[in-house]
C-alpha cells in the first residue's frame, strides 16, 4: 500500500474576521432601509396600503385594502401579503415594507387570530372567511376613556 500524505490546514481566523466585518456592514445598510413610520400590525388585521403608481409622467396614489394573511420579517427584506376579494375573485399582493412605493399604511381593523400564516383563508368564502374581531362596546369604550382621563388628571392640591 502506498502512503498518502495529509495536509494539515491551519485556520488563521482571517476568513472569520472578514465575514464578521461584512455582516456588520450588511446590518448597517439594512438598518438604514428599515421604516419606522408604519403602525404596528400583524396577520389577521385589515390594512389599507397606499401605493404609489407611476403612469407615464404622472404619479398617483392608489389604495389597496385587504386582510394581512402572512408576514415575513427578515431585516430589510420584510414583506407582507394582503388579500382582498375583487369582483368575486381573490387577489393577493405582496408588499415589501422597505419599498418606497408604499406611501402610507393604515390599520383599519385588528383581527383576533391564533396563527401567523392565514393561508387557509384562500379556501374559504363568504361568512366562513371572516376573521374574529375584538369589538369594543359603547359602555366599555366610555369606561376606558374615563379611566384614561382620570389617569391624566393631576392629583388634587393639599
Amino acid at each position: 500500500m502506498a502512503k498518502t500524505k495529509q495536509k494539515i490546514r491551519k485556520n488563521s481566523g482571517t476568513a472569520k474576521a472578514s465575514a464578521r466585518g461584512l455582516m456588520a456592514r450588511v446590518e448597517q445598510v439594512e438598518k438604514s432601509l428599515l421604516r419606522s413610520d408604519f403602525p404596528q400590525y400583524k396577520a389577521g388585521d385589515t390594512v389599507r396600503v397606499h401605493v404609489r403608481i407611476k403612469e407615464g409622467d404622472k404619479e398617483r396614489v392608489q389604495v389597496y385594502e385587504g386582510l394581512v394573511i402572512a408576514m415575513s420579517n427578515r431585516g430589510a427584506g420584510k414583506s407582507f401579503i394582503v388579500r382582498k376579494i375583487s369582483h368575486g375573485v381573490g387577489v393577493e399582493r405582496i408588499f415589501m415594507e422597505s419599498s418606497p412605493k408604499i406611501a402610507k399604511l393604515e390599520v383599519v381593523q385588528e383581527g383576533l387570530v391564533r396563527r401567523a400564516k392565514l393561508y387557509y383563508i384562500r379556501g374559504l368564502e363568504g361568512k366562513a372567511a371572516r376573521i374574529e374581531r375584538d369589538v369594543e362596546t359603547l359602555a366599555s369604550a366610555a369606561a376606558s376613556a374615563a379611566a384614561k382621563e382620570s389617569s391624566k388628571a393631576p392629583a388634587g392640591k393639599k
